[in-house]
């Protein structure tokens, strides 16, 4: 009896270890998403949570690794000689000590210059190259990929040869319809993709709807003011799609944004607000604050 209660306690402990690893495991955890078996809201931390460590660099990956965020949000652009780097602007000229556009550099060239701080100083940190935090992050965390819409292919060739395909969100453009993002970009049919809709374009609603078909497909509807009528399908198109939120500043969120929380200490009327449309993805400067306040209403481990 001792000895079939042993391998009993050895069994069962195994298969909670076994669970926490899938439940941890950021392509299991992005499927649970889409099968809506994935219950909480997840965090996306905006270039890597840039108040803590300059934005788009491995240190601010490690960071949201170690600080539990969901996903990072990063930026990438092409050099000189076709390499693709971490880098939000088309110039380094403000998060870097360097000056100019990142396409007259080599990755040679370009791997000279070091990242500022949130503060705008000077740190030891180099821009890295894509491949290198997708290296990094595997495994570890989701990641959503911004501002490579110019570069589609070459941002899949990465994903697929770091097999981070499975854990990665790609950004394809903005008020893009679905049926003119096939007809165009050879998108691998594994891959999640998001279209940015401005709710403010006549056709939004049609454009969302275009890509309702899709089973891998992120909607981010974007908003400068809280009047907008279409704003109230958005809960109703959340059933049915998967819909992404930025608290970032006020002109994509109609004024509920992440400062309004934190310095005015108004989380109802902006985080709470963004809860009331159902998303599952929300993007923000403040991603402790707001995983904090989604512990509080239990929408997040």
């Amino acid at each position: 009896m001792m000895k079939i209660r042993f391998y009993f306690l050895v069994f069962f402990t195994a298969a909670i270890n076994l669970t926490s690893a899938i439940a941890q495991n950021p392509a299991e955890k992005l499927k649970q998403v889409f099968n809506r078996t994935h219950k909480e809201i997840l965090v996306v931390a905006h270039r890597g949570d840039w108040r803590n460590a300059p934005e788009n660099s491995l240190h601010a990956l490690l960071n949201s690794i170690d600080r539990g965020f969901d996903m990072m949000e990063l930026d990438v652009k092409m050099t000189k000689d076709s390499q693709m780097v971490v880098m939000h602007d088309n110039t380094i000229d403000r998060t870097t000590n360097g000056k100019g556009k990142v396409s007259d550099f080599t990755l040679e060239e370009i791997r000279k210059f070091k990242l500022r701080n949130g503060l705008g100083r000077v740190t030891a940190n180099p821009i890295p190259t894509f491949k290198e935090l997708m290296r990094v992050a595997k495994n570890k965390i989701l990641i959503n990929v911004d501002k490579g819409n110019d570069h589609l292919p070459e941002v899949f060739k990465v994903l697929q040869e770091t097999g981070t395909l499975q854990q990665a969100v790609v950004n394809v453009g903005d008020n893009i319809p679905f049926e003119n993002l096939v007809s165009t970009e050879k998108i691998p049919a594994e891959a999640y993709i998001m279209v940015v809709v401005n709710m403010t374009n006549p056709n939004a609603l049609k454009i969302i709807k275009g890509y309702g078909g899709s089973k891998k497909s992120v909607i981010q509807p974007i908003f400068n003011t809280d009047t907008l009528t279409n704003l109230k399908q958005l809960p109703q198109i959340a059933k049915k799609q998967v819909v992404w939120l930025n608290s970032l500043w006020p002109s994509l969120n109609g004024g509920h944004d992440d400062d309004r929380a934190v310095e005015q200490n108004q989380k109802p009327e902006s985080w709470g607000w963004l809860l009331d449309f159902n998303p599952l993805f929300i993007q923000s400067d403040r991603p402790a604050d707001l995983i904090k306040y989604l512990k509080e209403r239990k929408l997040h481990q």
